[in-house]
């Protein structure tokens, strides 16, 4: 951490150049001694990501931001505030406390938060910001989570911990077994530690294999932001031997969609052929698995067992995007290509055995406009095209 940074007028220039092209910043250099043009450079665009993802951050005068992975593969503050609402209680220890957005937001919940961080640099780093942000009640220790805990004699009302999800060899992994921590490996640590885990898993991990690595898990939220799913977070209780709760949410610009069901509930799906409204579940209830519960939830059927499409005669309001269907035929290049007199459309294939790009090539059709195309197989097993208008 070089504190040349919040210097005043390296902290000024900093801001003027936000909307600066990076490389034409790179190529002026810096008017500034004992900083490089490299550290400038990765503080305008560590700010820049973060005047979304982190707005608190962005607005707060004097933050110190990390590399750019830090940034990229921290909690949203909209997350972070989710799993803050999950939890509450005395004191929590965060094992992998990162850049500390985590941290931030549990500190509300909880009277005290620890904050462990192995890379010295990034400790200092985030224990300097939750300084600028008048956050007084988090602890930061740069030491391996793992091991504050072997030797510590104290118990926490809840352990969070973000597994990193690179081996060594910077290769992604898909098994919680190969993350860092080895939370499977430790878990028995754990809960001699405390009575509750909460921990955040990558979108691209396997729900079931990760509910199989590990015991006591009570609920998963899958965190989905404007449709593209983010966490996967699983809450474990010891001694807990009930169903697995999964609840799914899906934060919009407009509002909050929420869809929740009990794992292995053994329900099954209602099918019939497109009526007069198509449903597209949001990417949370689509990473969830949970495609014969939303039948079950709502008067909707499924199109095909296979495709994770739903109709009805009604329009209902449904966690997901809304359409009113036109029309249905089968995939006939000629018919498809006179529904669409400007030749424009957006597609989406379900369960189809062309993907967007072949299809666009093969009916010489521009991404775009009001109509919407579904490509997908019927409940016969034939290929179909459903056009549709969406809803709002």
């Amino acid at each position: 951490m070089n504190e040349r940074i919040l210097q005043q007028d390296i902290q000024e220039h900093i801001n003027k150049h936000l909307k600066t092209d990076i490389h034409k910043l790179i190529l002026k250099g810096v008017p500034f001694e004992g900083v490089t043009v490299q550290e400038i450079a990765n503080q305008v665009i560590c700010k820049q990501k973060s005047e979304k993802k982190l707005p608190s951050w962005f607005d707060t005068k004097n933050i110190y931001y990390p590399t750019k992975v830090s940034i990229e593969q921290t909690s949203s503050e909209t997350a972070a505030k989710y799993k803050a609402s999950m939890v509450s209680g005395k004191r929590l220890l965060d094992l992998t406390g990162g850049f500390g957005v985590d941290s931030f937001y549990f500190s509300s919940s909880f009277n005290t938060v620890d904050h462990c961080e192995i890379d010295t640099n990034l400790s200092k780093i985030a224990a300097h910001n939750f300084e600028q942000l008048n956050k007084k009640n988090i602890t930061c220790l740069a030491e391996n989570g793992i091991e504050y805990l072997k030797k510590t004699n104290d118990f926490f009302d809840v352990i969070y911990v973000d597994p990193s999800r690179r081996s060594d060899s910077k290769r992604k992994v898909f098994l919680l077994k190969d993350c860092e921590p080895n939370i499977p490996k430790y878990i028995d640590l754990l809960f001699n530690k405390t009575k509750t885990i909460l921990i955040k898993n990558s979108p691209i991990l396997d729900i079931t294999s990760a509910t199989n690595e590990l015991k006591f898990v009570r609920e998963i939220h899958i965190i989905a932001i404007n449709n593209d799913v983010k966490e996967l977070l699983y809450l474990l209780e010891k001694e807990f031997n009930g169903k697995i709760m999964i609840k799914t949410v899906n934060f919009s610009k407009k509002n909050t969609e929420e869809f929740n069901f009990i794992s292995n509930n053994k329900s099954t799906s209602n099918y019939k052929e497109p009526q007069d409204y198509l449903y597209e579940p949001n990417g949370a209830i689509l990473k969830s698995g949970g495609f014969h519960e939303i039948t079950t939830q709502f008067n909707v059927y499924k199109i095909h067992q296979h495709s994770h499409l739903y109709t009805s005669k009604k329009n209902i309001k449904f966690p997901g995007r809304r359409f009113k269907i036109l029309a249905v035929l089968p995939y006939d290049k000629k018919k498809i290509i006179k529904l669409l007199p400007n030749k424009k459309a957006n597609i989406t294939v379900r369960n189809f055995n062309k993907t967007v790009a072949q299809i666009r090539k093969e009916l010489k059709i521009k991404d775009g406009g009001d109509d919407y195309l579904f490509f997908t197989t019927n409940l016969y097993n034939k290929l179909s095209c459903i056009h549709c208008k969406r809803l709002q």
